[in-house]
């Protein structure tokens, strides 16, 4: 009976990971339709596809969320604002730079 008590704790714990992850891979999904098309404005001619996979890959996970929201609710100045941000942090360019080594500059 414990044993039974014990597996059926573990499974609904990992439960819980799995829906974490899938929020959280819904909300990148999301978040990254909307940084797509801010980065082709901003940064055009580069790896939009590498771009804004740095731009995820660097955001909170605050970030990440009013990202996806503007998926739903539209991208304004503040959504554009955030995403320049992000993009000029340290390990964003960084990000950047090998993207830009990686196609041959």
């Amino acid at each position: 009976m414990i044993r039974g008590i014990l597996i059926g704790l573990v499974m609904f714990g990992l439960s819980g990971c799995v829906t974490d992850g899938i929020v959280q891979d819904t909300s990148r999904e999301a978040a990254k339709r909307v940084v797509t098309p801010i980065i082709v404005d901003k940064f055009p001619g580069r790896n939009t596809e590498a771009y804004s996979n740095c731009v995820i890959d660097n955001a909170t996970t605050d970030e990440i969320f009013s990202l996806a929201k503007a998926a739903v609710t539209g991208v304004d100045q503040s959504t554009v604002n955030t995403v320049v941000g992000i993009s000029t942090r340290g390990d964003t360019l960084k990000c950047f730079l090998r993207a830009e080594i990686g196609t041959g500059l």
